[in-house]
């Protein structure tokens, strides 16, 4: 009992310190975008195998986040299709009615984007930063500690500290109102992640549709900085 209690101080205490972190850099301190990664990496990977050097008995379930199975690729493959499609939809929709030159401008001035860099990035977003953020918000911050706290309590805990994370990347980039219905979003994407991951036991369902996610949402940047 001790054991696990201490266990689940160290998730919720690391994944609260690690995301808030996070968003004061990107909201405030705005390094260059290397600079950050490797904060981000710092903190979203070597954290959570801290965890596990610490509390041996827990690798198994280290291997099980990356044990991958056919059916859910596939059923991911699939999701992560239409959910690049409904942002797209939504982009071509609503692009007259939302300022997107901020996000652009946020992007240049705050942390080193350009025409120049962007297609690099956003690979990196897509496939690398995609994979962090799923091990770190899905893996160790919602099935490792629903072993040791309750399942509602590791949804919520989760799925705050991802929109908690977002905060300061996206601060600026919309009205107030559509902010917090972003940040409500984040949140609910969060949650379905987290079903996702939990029926499947592995991280890689939410990896796919996050990366298709990103996809999508790289491709509007492609159009912000008139890359296509």
């Amino acid at each position: 009992m001790m054991k696990s209690h201490a266990k689940s101080l160290y998730i919720i205490i690391s994944v609260l310190l690690s995301a808030v972190a996070m968003s004061f850099v990107d909201g405030f301190i705005q390094p260059p975008y290397l600079y950050k990664s490797i904060l981000k990496i710092f903190l979203f990977l070597l954290v959570p195998l801290i965890y596990f050097l610490l509390f041996r008995d827990e690798i198994s379930s280290l291997k099980q986040l990356f044990t991958p199975r056919k059916k859910d690729f596939l059923f991911a493959l699939s999701l992560g299709a239409g959910v690049f499609a409904v942002v797209m939809l939504a982009y071509f929709l609503f692009r007259n009615y939302i300022d997107f030159s901020g996000i652009k401008d946020s992007l240049t001035s705050g942390i080193g984007v350009n025409a120049g860099n962007f297609i690099y990035v956003s690979l990196y977003i897509s496939l690398v930063n995609s994979l962090l953020e799923e091990f770190f918000f899905r893996g160790f911050a919602f099935i490792i500690l629903k072993k040791h706290m309750s399942r509602w309590f590791a949804y919520l805990f989760s799925s705050a500290l991802f929109a908690l994370y977002h905060v300061g990347m996206t601060n600026g980039w919309f009205h107030f109102l559509i902010y917090i219905l972003a940040m409500l979003g984040l949140f609910a994407g969060g949650c379905i992640f987290d079903f996702l991951n939990e029926k499947c036991r592995n991280i890689y369902p939410s990896w796919l549709v996050h990366m298709f996610a990103n996809f999508a949402i790289n491709t509007v940047g492609c159009i912000l900085f008139e890359i296509i």
